[in-house]
């Protein structure tokens, strides 16, 4: 039993049944969401559920099931079953789209894995499509809901006949309108028109005699008159002819066919019915989905055990607000045989009303087959009866106050509830007398107790706190609220009263601090000291809370910083064994390859008899295999120094490429680059590349170039050197282009490695393969910031200028 009758209104859940009724994509579906119904009977609640989660687990697979054509075909049905009755051209193409909407969710079913979507599954037992009928109707209409050509012959022959005698009457009535037109006989810009299915012309009213044929009509200001012209009558009569047999054949075509849909409307109703199912629970599925819905584990018996549970509506309206996003505060909630009744205080405003419209609101939707926003793990019962309780229903018919219109709904509770009973109450007690009022509240709350009922209360009266603090199967609530703030936190917390925090409010808001002393001194000392009693918990709570959670937080980073410890550890000693493991590998390679060759050079003497000059080639042979493989002493790694700052240069310091060698002499700084003589050369190079030289240093230096030509590291030239040496130009002229790319690759990396501000390649016109080549490359290189050609009086596009970054 529901009751009152408006319960679903009054709940918030008819506006759920309209989301529903929107979802659905037909009025197949919206049927039976117009009847669903509070069900009792766990298995039938049970596959309900199962279905609507089965399709919700199939639309999160993103799976192609068929969601268009579910078109309600029952009016044509009911038409097919009349002898001699057709259906038309429309009805046929819903009959049968839909009808392949049907075999396509079977098919779905059928080919998926057993163990996906079981009670969806057994949906389809017994639904019939015949293939043939399907067949017969594509024969007729096609995807676009159109007649097919070749529907029959005799249909074909006449609307290829009607096609020829269509384009003659075209070009027959063209050649009149073309005289009427020179003749001025017609308005300007006039074409043939249709009137009574014959084609005729607009003709200018005033001239109506010239041409000669039928009138048809007129315009309604009656200045042009549509004449049909005497030479287009016979292709006019010829064509209607045509179009009247046509229609014939047409309503042939359909009758045959609608004779045979007609053997099988009894399995076609059966169809359209599983097809209105599965869109019903398709629009369940997405409504779970909007609200993050999930089944809980069912029980037959009485049951609200539900973890981080929201109201639903809220919940929809908080997420559709983009500008001032919010979030529900979700609500654990249970109500078991040892706690049966839950008596909810605390402020205004501080969402008990909520917490006890979201218990009925989302039972009463669990048990209508809905899924419900709450988290897993979420355990829920089966209530016979669901009173509800709330809001002003003063009558002025039955002249009835709010007081006694709450006296009758608990008079009415009292008759029904039982042991299977959910009541919800709100405000439970006022509207009269304080004292009065919450004695009758806590008598009818004992009798509720005693039937064993279940039910969600909302109080402020003390006295009611105090009975369900000594009761048993009654049990205290709050809402939880930040006393210092005097801000409701929207949070239950179950076992503890809650405070109204009547005179803190009072005080906050700005009423006279005499008003506010002289309400104190009203209520008592004793009140006034619960009340703090509970202010004080309250604190210790909040602060409680705030000191968890930082232990918390700490607690998992420390968690999250030894794991990653761990897990260097584990990397470092992985990677240690497997550079021990490469390294014996290679050393016991290399200890093999050093005593082949050793042997080999003691053999190669043995055999040439310790020839002087066989001798020095094999030991040289050796020298060079252990210097070259062994590498027994690397050069040392060069001592790095910091770059010039171009604002201590100045022409004349001594300065060198950083890491290198060689130096030369500044000439002249301009902001960050610095134009330097290395030998006979002179460079511009970024004062970036550049360290200033001592003159300790420049003697130190000229000493080491003295004594060799190369540097100490043995990679080849010193680096100044090759500056020194190196040209901006490179003359690529007469190369074939392989060689040409080759040394423009190698010219462009030492121009880069010097830092040269421009390049400028040689390769003459020609043919251009050349020119094609080099600036092919040129643009690929990331180094270089543009590409063109040379100034005209400097050989134009014979040479490429290359800028570099």
């Amino acid at each position: 039993m529901i009751l009152p009758q408006n319960f679903e209104h009054k709940i918030g859940f008819s506006q759920l049944r309209e989301m529903l009724d929107s979802l659905c994509l037909s009025a197949l579906g919206r049927q039976f969401v117009s009847k669903m119904q509070f069900l009792t009977k766990h298995d039938q609640l049970q596959k309900l559920l199962q279905q609507t989660d089965e399709f919700r687990v199939l639309l999160n697979s993103g799976a192609d099931f068929p969601s268009q054509h579910y078109h309600d075909v029952h009016p044509h049905l009911v038409r097919a079953n009349l002898p001699g009755a057709f259906l038309d051209v429309p009805a046929f193409f819903a009959v049968k789209m839909s009808l392949r909407t049907i075999r396509q969710a079977l098919t779905f079913f059928t080919q998926a894995e057993e163990s996906l979507y079981p009670t969806l599954r057994l949906l389809g037992i017994g639904v019939q499509v015949d293939r043939n009928l399907l067949t017969a109707l594509d024969k007729v209409v096609d995807d676009e809901g159109q007649v097919r050509e070749n529907a029959s012959p005799f249909l074909s022959h006449l609307r290829q006949e009607l096609i020829t005698r269509q384009g003659q009457l075209r070009k027959q009535i063209a050649g009149v309108l073309r005289h009427a037109r020179e003749q001025g006989w017609v308005p300007e810009g006039a074409e043939p028109t249709i009137r009574g299915g014959r084609l005729v012309l607009p003709v200018v009213a005033e001239h109506k005699r010239r041409v000669r044929g039928l009138i048809h009509d007129e315009s309604a200001s009656g200045q042009t008159v549509f004449i049909e012209p005497e030479a287009v009558f016979e292709l006019n009569n010829d064509i209607k002819d045509l179009e009247n047999a046509y229609q014939r054949e047409l309503i042939r075509i359909l009758t045959v066919l609608t004779d045979q849909l007609r053997p099988h409307i009894p399995d076609l109703r059966k169809a359209y019915q599983y097809l209105g199912l599965l869109d019903f629970i398709r629009a369940k599925a997405l409504l779970a989905q909007r609200l993050e819905a999930t089944m809980p584990v069912l029980h037959a018996r009485p049951l609200v055990q539900w973890k981080q549970v929201r109201h639903p509506l809220l919940y929809l309206t908080f997420k559709e607000q983009k500008d001032n996003p919010r979030d529900v505060v979700p609500l654990d909630m249970e109500l078991n045989p040892d706690q049966r009744i839950l008596l909810i205080s605390g402020p205004n405003a501080g969402g008990k009303s909520v917490a006890m419209k979201t218990v009925g609101l989302v039972q009463y939707m669990l048990q209508c087959g809905l899924l419900i926003p709450a988290g897993d793990g979420s355990e829920a019962g089966m209530f016979e009866d669901i009173f509800l309780d709330i809001g002003d229903e003063q009558s002025l018919e039955n002249d009835l106050s709010t007081y006694s219109s709450h006296l009758l709904s608990m008079k009415q509770f009292l008759l029904f509830a039982g042991k299977r009973s959910l009541v919800l109450i709100d405000e439970f007690g006022t509207g009269t007398e304080p004292v009065l009022g919450g004695a009758i509240a806590e008598a009818v709350l004992h009798q509720f107790n005693q039937a064993r009922s279940f039910g969600v209360i909302t109080t402020h009266y003390t006295n009611l706190k105090n009975f369900a603090e000594r009761t048993q199967g009654i049990v205290n609530g709050a809402m939880r609220y930040d006393p210092e703030q005097l801000q409701p936190l929207y949070r239950l917390e179950i076992g503890k009263p809650g405070s109204s925090f009547a005179i803190e409010i009072a005080r906050k808001i700005g009423l006279p601090k005499q008003i506010v002393e002289q309400a104190t001194r009203l209520v008592g000392k004793d009140k006034i000291r619960y009340d703090q009693l509970l202010e004080g918990l309250e604190k210790e709570k909040t602060d409680l809370e705030q000191r968890t959670a930082e232990a918390v937080k700490q607690e998992r980073r420390l968690k999250k910083a030894a794991q990653d410890y761990q897990d260097l550890k584990r990397h470092l000693e992985d990677t240690q064994l497997e550079v021990l493991r490469e390294a014996k590998q290679k050393a016991k390679t290399l200890l093999k390859d050093t005593n082949q060759q050793i042997e080999a050079t003691i053999a190669e003497i043995r055999r040439n008899q310790a020839d002087k000059e066989q001798t020095k080639q094999a030991r040289e042979q050796l020298d060079t295999f252990v210097r070259e493989k062994l590498q027994i002493e690397p050069p040392k790694p060069r001592p790095t120094r910091e770059a010039a700052d171009a604002s201590t240069l100045k022409p004349g310091d001594k300065v060198a490429l950083l890491g290198q060698d060689g130096h030369g002499e500044i000439a002249s700084v301009k902001g960050k680059t610095a134009e330097v003589m290395f030998g006979g050369m002179k460079t511009l190079v970024k004062v970036a590349q550049l360290e200033k030289l001592s003159r300790a240093e420049v003697k130190e230096r000229e000493k080491k170039a003295e004594k060799s030509a190369y540097a100490t590291t043995g990679s080849g030239l010193d680096l100044t050197g090759r500056m020194a040496d190196f040209s901006p130009t490179l003359d690529l002229r007469g190369e074939r282009a392989e060689d040409a790319l080759q040394k423009l690759m190698a010219f462009v990396d030492d121009a880069i490695m010097f830092g040269l501000p421009e390049l400028k390649i040689l390769h003459g016109r020609g043919n251009g393969v050349l020119r094609q080549v080099a600036r092919d490359y040129l643009r690929s290189v990331r180094g270089i910031a543009s590409v063109g050609d040379e100034h005209a009086d400097r050989g134009g596009d014979g040479v490429t200028l290359a800028v570099l970054k």
